[in-house]
């Protein structure tokens, strides 16, 4: 029996994102922008990655067609089992909603809500129902259980980024997209979210991907992939070496690329 309809297919693909010759350009003509340019690249399920490179590499435009919020101009880009080229608009946000999650660095929390109304609210304006249960295991997931009740001024920065993290994880997401995730947060605290981060791929299988320009958060992922010029200028498997070692090299790494 045949079928029109593509569904995820979780437990048949190892990635959960492939990339295969993808190709972005911006603008037209003699004002043509090549911002990916014949990027092929997998993401396994339950890894951590993080994406680096210099200013205008391509790496926030990655992160964007991986997620299915932007339209290769060339390529193919496969997300949870899903050829998202071969979607429509509308089928392509139902995936997003429900296989993916996005942490930015902004926390865009809702000042007038609470901390489990924050998490519970994008599920909500999409029409589906979060029970009060999963609300309560995506806050735990991010040590936050006792902080259901309390609105955003009542968190830290890091709590703040916390809560964004359970409301990225609530649905269970196939893949989290995360970009510049601490980008405002001091070095405390942005261990403290990384750190968080690092526990939901190892406990929770979690894949996900990470956009950011500091060699320390970067040294928590499983492996680096480094753009430059849209292109993937190298890939490092990392051993989070517990001396600094790892974010050393990533930092070494980023200087040649930029000279």
């Amino acid at each position: 029996m045949t079928t029109t309809r593509q569904t995820p297919l979780r437990a048949a693909v190892q990635d959960a994102v492939e990339l295969q010759a993808v190709r972005k350009v911006h603008g037209c003509d003699d004002r043509a922008v090549t911002a990916l340019d014949g990027v092929s690249i997998g993401f396994p399920r339950g890894t951590f990655t993080a994406i680096m490179g210099p200013s205008g590499s391509g790496k926030s435009t990655l992160l964007q067609c991986a997620a299915g919020l932007d339209r290769p101009t060339d390529g193919r880009i496969v997300l949870a089992g899903v050829d998202i080229g071969r979607q429509s608009e509308k089928e392509r946000t139902r995936l997003r909603r429900d296989h993916v999650g996005f942490v930015f660095q902004a926390f865009n929390l809702v000042e007038s809500l609470t901390a489990a109304q924050n998490v519970e609210l994008p599920s909500r304006f999409a029409g589906r129902r979060v029970g009060r249960e999963q609300v309560a295991d995506a806050l735990a997931a991010v040590g936050l259980a006792d902080r259901a009740g309390h609105r955003p001024s009542e968190l830290s920065g890091g709590q703040q980024q916390r809560v964004a993290l359970a409301r990225a994880l609530v649905t269970r997401p196939d893949v989290l997209f995360a970009d510049e995730p601490t980008g405002a947060l001091d070095t405390v605290t942005s261990r403290e979210v990384l750190r968080m981060m690092r526990m939901l791929v190892d406990q929770e299988g979690q894949t996900t991907l990470m956009v950011t320009h500091d060699p320390v958060a970067a040294a928590v992922a499983d492996v680096v992939v480094f753009l430059k010029d849209g292109r993937i200028a190298d890939r490092v498997p990392l051993g989070r070496t517990p001396d600094g070692g790892d974010a050393a090299e990533i930092a070494a790494r980023m200087t040649r690329l930029e000279a």
